[in-house]
Formats: C-alpha cells, sequence, structure tokens
C-alpha cells in the first residue's frame, strides 16, 4: 500500500507559476480523476507527484519527501505511464513490457524468474499475451496503449498515475483503457489518472479534482464535482449534467454566452 500527500504544492515552468497551493491526499484503492481545462496544470501536478518537476510545498509519499527519495525506491513505488509516447525501437512487445522491472534491477544485472512471472503477469492484465511477439512499433494505437500499460504493470507497483492515457485511442479502446485502471484500483492500487472525457471520468472514478488555472476548483465524488454551473465557470461551456443513472452523463451543447 502506498498514500500521496500534497501540501501547498505550487510549480513554476520559466517564469510561468503553472501550479499554485494545491493540498490534496491519495490512498489505496481509489481511482482519482484529474480534469480540467487545457493548460490548467493537470499533467504539471502529475509529474509534481512523481519528483519530475520541482516543486514548492511538499509530495510525500508514504510519508517520505518524494524529491529525496532514491529514483530507483519512487519507481518502485509508483509506476507511471506518460502521455504522448512514441516508440522509435523495433521491440518486441515482450521486450517493451520488459523494460517495467528496470527499477527491481542492479546495474548491469539480467532478468531474473521472478522478473520473468511479473512480465508475464503485466501482460495478461494488460490483454496482451497474443501480442508478445510483434513488434511494438508496428501496433495499432489501441494496442500500443495496452503494451504501454502493460510495462507500467511490470513494476507491480502499489500505484499508478497515467497522464492521459486516453488520447488518440476510439471509444471502445477508451473504455478498454479505463476497465483497466478500474481494475487496478479494485486490486487494491492508488491510481491516478489525468483525463479529458468528463463522462468517461465521471462513471469509472471514484473520486475527481477538477483543476482549473492550477488551483483546485472542486474535489468529490463525480456528482459533487462535476455541475452545470461549474462546467460554465471552468470550461466555458452550456452542458446538462444528468445524474438519474448510476453515474452522471454530460451532454454539452455550445459555449457559454
Amino acid at each position: 500500500m502506498v498514500t500521496i500527500t500534497l501540501n501547498d504544492v505550487g510549480v513554476t515552468l520559466g517564469r510561468r507559476a503553472v501550479v499554485h497551493g494545491v493540498s490534496a491526499a491519495f490512498g489505496p484503492g481509489t481511482l482519482t480523476g484529474i480534469v480540467g481545462p487545457n493548460g490548467a496544470g493537470k499533467s504539471t501536478l502529475a509529474r509534481a507527484m512523481l519528483a519530475l518537476v520541482s516543486a514548492s510545498g511538499s509530495v510525500r509519499v508514504d510519508d517520505v519527501d518524494a524529491a529525496a527519495m532514491p529514483r530507483g525506491e519512487l519507481a518502485r513505488r509508483i509506476a507511471y505511464v506518460p502521455q504522448g509516447q512514441t516508440l522509435h525501437w523495433p521491440l518486441t512487445v515482450e521486450r517493451l513490457v520488459g523494460l517495467g522491472r528496470l527499477p527491481h534491477l542492479a546495474p548491469m544485472s539480467r532478468i531474473a524468474d521472478t522478473d520473468t512471472a511479473a512480465i508475464e503477469r503485466a501482460m495478461a492484465r494488460a490483454d496482451v499475451l497474443d501480442l508478445r511477439d510483434r513488434i511494438a512499433t508496428e501496433l495499432s494505437g489501441g494496442e500500443r496503449a495496452r503494451v504501454l500499460f502493460a510495462r507500467a504493470l511490470a513494476v507491480e507497483a502499489p500505484a499508478l498515475i497515467a497522464d492521459e492515457p486516453l488520447a488518440s485511442l476510439d471509444p471502445g479502446h477508451q473504455i478498454d483503457v479505463m476497465d483497466m485502471l478500474r481494475a487496478e484500483a479494485a486490486g487494491g492500487a492508488l491510481v491516478i489518472a489525468v483525463l479529458h472525457d468528463l463522462t468517461l471520468a465521471a462513471r469509472y472514478c471514484d473520486r475527481l479534482l477538477l483543476i482549473d488555472s492550477g488551483r483546485i476548483v472542486a474535489d468529490g465524488t463525480p456528482p459533487e464535482v462535476l455541475t452545470a454551473e461549474r462546467l460554465r465557470k471552468v470550461y466555458g461551456i452550456d452542458a446538462r449534467v444528468e445524474t438519474g443513472g448510476e453515474w452522471p452523463t454530460i451532454t454539452t451543447f455550445g459555449r457559454a454566452r
């Protein structure tokens, strides 16, 4: 199990303040979606949790300062699926997924039986066992998304952060990825995903953080966060939010006037 705690976190990139005074805590067994308009600071906040950008305030992983934690230790605790990954090397799927074991390997060491077993489990959970001998650069977008997800799962970390994992995927593959994220949280992992599709976020997430201009605007369950008034204010859209079903559904009508 792992926890991530943010206290008054701020991030400045160049001369621009991107994240301002964010405080939040995340625990195991929960899928949290970070939502908000483009440029709101969502991805930067996710990267701050991984100590990939310098941040003011405090980011603590299991009550340890994330920036002071050895990189390998942090990578063993939090797996990461970055956005917009382009594959350049013609590796097989099995070898690509195997890269997820790097945080567990000493320099110049070889993959052990325990690593091989972890790779098999990750490919099974991401449903890519049948792709194991395919060249990763030749995969479709949906196949590639599942394989990159499997690489993160191969770490077997107790936490997972996915930054815009639905980008460039068709609706069916978006559902596949959200099903995988939901399954990880149901299995006890701490899962955080940066998302743009509000209906999918409402359907799958236990909790949403709505961010605008680098600040948390709302933090709670999807029905609590996604209101028509808030969508108008944050996204500048007119929308109807229906809450009568199992999860909220959102219909947008256009720019607010």
